[in-house]
């Protein structure tokens, strides 16, 4: 039997009709809303941590294993200069008594200029605990220079020390015929010279400031890499002290940072004129170091915080940079590398 269809205007099943999709600027600002809210989560969660944080971060300087180093602030002092290390206080520390070495200058003959004190006094008795004997080139600072040669002969190595100033090309020539007449060789220089004095603008600085400032750093360098080249062998060393302020600048040190900026790229140069005469050319590049060369330079009230501002919030101790040196001088550790600007910034980050 046919089956009839159903007669006109009578109900039909119907389906269940589906809700109409959402618009996507309602499901965007849904989303939205939900993100915030998990944002709000994030940031109640992590409030106390942050003030625990805080607390940690206020405990005071970043000290390493084993040790502990002064920390701002320290005492308000004021040196004359060229500053005498002598008279510090705290003094800083330069003798590694945590370094160990391993005789990686075994036989060497290193000249230091600026070793009186500060780093170049503590790369001067790393350099004689790796078997070096050292020649220290100072200004006039006789107190130090003492206490820097007893040092390096506690050390069980010989000492030289030529009172006189880099910047004056004559007296790097004779300072290099020194060495080589007394000990018959010149292996390693280390330049480390330096002046500086803080001014508030560049109409505040002088000429007679602008020419001693890269008279010292800049020219008496390249007067002493200069008498040096005629005596280093292959294998030779040459290690400028450059700057945090030759990379970053400094607006009160107009006339350093340019000087360091300088050695900077003269170290680059020289590394690349020197390479297949395999002499290697390097340089670090302190941040704050407790050394002569700033209370001789700022007001006492400013000494008293020096440091502070790097990520360790203290200042380094010639002692903590000293092996930089050891290693860029030893050809065990270091022979691959040249032409290089190594900082040693306490935490400071720069570059890619």
């Amino acid at each position: 039997m046919a089956t009839k269809s159903p007669a006109r205007g009578s109900a039909r099943a119907k389906s269940p009709k589906a809700d109409p999709p959402a618009k996507p600027a309602a499901r965007g600002a849904a989303d939205g809303k939900r993100t915030a809210q998990r944002y709000q989560a994030l940031q109640k969660a992590a409030k106390p941590r942050l003030e625990r944080g805080r607390g940690k971060a206020e405990e005071g300087a970043v000290q390493p294993a084993g040790g502990r180093y002064p920390e701002p602030p320290q005492k308000a002092q004021q040196l004359v200069k060229p500053g005498i290390e002598a008279e510090m206080d705290p003094r800083p520390a330069y003798s590694g008594e945590r370094y160990r070495p391993a005789g990686k200058l075994e036989g060497k003959v290193a000249l230091i200029a600026g070793g009186d004190s500060g780093i170049g006094r503590s790369v001067a008795v790393l350099f004689a605990r790796e078997g070096a004997d050292v020649a220290v080139v100072y200004l006039s600072e006789d107190v130090d220079a003492e206490e820097t040669r007893r040092a390096v002969e506690d050390a069980g190595r010989q000492c030289l020390l030529i009172p006189g100033d880099v910047g004056n090309s004559a007296f790097c020539q004779d300072a290099v015929a020194r060495v080589v007449k007394e000990f018959g060789q010149l292996d390693i220089l280390v330049n480390n010279a330096a002046f500086q004095q803080h001014l508030p603008s560049l109409e505040d600085l002088t000429d007679e400031q602008l020419e001693q400032t890269f008279r010292t750093n800049i020219f008496g360098s390249m007067y002493m890499a200069r008498a040096a080249l005629a005596h280093l062998p292959e294998g030779g060393v040459i290690l400028n002290t450059g700057s945090i302020t030759g990379i970053q600048g400094s607006k009160e040190l107009l006339d350093y940072s340019a000087t360091k900026g300088a050695i900077h790229a003269f170290t680059k140069s020289l590394a690349q004129n020197l390479v297949e005469r395999r002499i290697r050319v390097n340089c670090v590049a302190p941040g704050p170091v407790w050394t002569p060369l700033n209370p001789a330079d700022q007001v006492a009230e400013k000494v008293a915080q020096f440091g502070r501002d790097v990520p360790m919030k203290r200042p380094a101790q010639p002692e903590e940079l000293a092996p930089a040196y050891v290693f860029l001088a030893s050809d065990g550790d270091a022979s691959y590398i040249t032409g290089e600007v190594l900082p040693v910034l306490g935490g400071e980050t720069i570059g890619a």
